[in-house]
């Protein structure tokens, strides 16, 4: 080491690199291609991630202001172009890449973003067919809401206007290009919410580029449509043109032109209609009558009408026939009830006890307990008994006993 030699800190190397590399023209605006990996996104907004290719990798960071102009949001894996200026962020003494734009190299941004966002809705189900309403068949005002100086306002006026001479229509002037038309949309749509008589509303625009038409992309609006009281017709560009209005939207119209036809009813075609109904139900009544007519005079030949007495007697007769009937069957049943009751009545006096005592038998109690003496060994000589017959008692003494050793 050199006496002269000057011994820098570990502050004043990083503050003097920093200062060199800051001071190089090349690196204060750098194109660098790789592949985006660590990928974050802090709840400040900033995004962190790693850019490598094959053999190097650099640190990398979004600030939020720039972050939040990207219309996709950056994955890893996902090759790309950043574009910013290179510096040392002293602290941890290592140069990074600080990104200004990111722009998906072979890929578009647009159409990256397009896909993330549809994939996005379409999993919450805002795209499901069971949640699209349908257009009623006679609105009573139809809103548009679509830029005043644009030829599709005029093409749906006048076709609305054609197909059903004196339809009320409300008109919303918006924005409909632009970082500000989102926004000025959804007000437009949540004004139009509020008016009671707005049966179904067409948000839309002419063609365009996809920059152009890339405020009905946007997810703010999309939400606001799927939330939107009333049935929504995107018709936005042309045939061609998809964006993600139209998926979530109750209908899709490829033009603004179609959208009109959709939501206005030909009136010449309700007339046909109309009178096809009416002819058809005229038919339907005169064959009912006609029905009814024969039925009627069918009825009118019948016996009950020409000879309505016969009727009444027939059906006398045919009562006390029945009369007659159920009091045989009573009788019957009656007769083989009391039968049977004579034999069961018969087999209860073969068993009754009286019948025993009337054949000339007693039953013997001691008198002292009323116990039924049924043998010999149940008295003694001098004991008291009472003695039942058929048709009483009387009480007596034993003498004796033979028996009942």
């Amino acid at each position: 080491m050199s006496a002269t030699a000057t011994v820098l800190s570990v502050s004043d190397l990083t503050r003097y690199v920093k200062k060199t590399l800051d001071s190089d023209p090349l690196l204060q605006g750098v194109l660098v291609k790789g592949e985006i990996s660590n990928f974050k996104k802090h709840t400040s907004g900033h995004l962190y991630f790693t850019l490598k290719d094959e053999s190097s990798q650099v640190r990398c960071v979004m600030f939020r202001s720039s972050a939040s102009r990207l219309a996709f949001l950056p994955e890893n894996g996902m090759e790309v172009v950043v574009a910013g200026h290179v510096t040392v962020y002293e602290r941890d003494g290592q140069y990074q890449l600080y990104a200004e734009s990111i722009q998906p190299y072979g890929i578009g941004a647009y159409h990256i973003a397009f896909e993330q966002l549809k994939k996005k809705l379409e999993a919450e189900g805002l795209f499901d067919a069971l949640r699209k309403r349908p257009l009623p068949l006679l609105p009573r005002r139809v809103g548009i809401i679509t830029s005043l100086r644009g030829a599709a306002l005029r093409d749906m006026v006048s076709i609305c206007k054609r197909r059903f001479p004196g339809i009320k229509i409300l008109v919303a002037d918006v924005l409909v290009q632009g970082e500000e038309a989102p926004p000025r949309i959804i007000s437009a749509l949540s004004l139009m919410n509020s008016v009671e008589d707005v049966d179904v509303i067409i948000i839309g625009r002419g063609g365009g580029s996809v920059e152009e038409l890339w405020a009905f992309n946007d997810e703010r609006l999309a939400r606001a449509i799927a939330g939107s009281r009333i049935p929504v017709v995107s018709a936005v560009g042309h045939e061609t043109d998809f964006t993600i209005a139209d998926f979530v939207a109750d209908c899709r119209a490829p033009t603004p032109s179609a959208a009109a036809e959709l939501v206005a009813p030909e009136v010449r075609e309700i007339n046909l209609r109309l009178a096809d109904r009416i002819g058809g139900m005229a038919r339907a009544v005169r064959k009912k009558c006609r029905s009814g007519r024969e039925r009627l005079a069918l009825l009118v030949e019948r016996r009950a009408f020409t000879r309505p007495r016969d009727v009444v007697d027939h059906r006398r007769q045919a009562l006390d026939d029945a009369v007659r009937d159920l009091e045989s069957a009573i009788r019957a049943r009656l007769n083989a009830a009391s039968g049977v009751l004579e034999r069961v009545a018969g087999r209860l006096d073969a068993l009754s006890p009286l019948s025993v005592l009337k054949r000339g038998y007693g039953v013997v109690r001691r008198a002292a307990d009323g116990v039924v003496v049924s043998s010999v060994r149940l008295v003694e000589p001098g004991d008291a008994v009472w003695i039942t017959v058929s048709d009483g008692g009387f009480d007596a003494v034993v003498k004796g006993r033979d028996g009942g050793t």
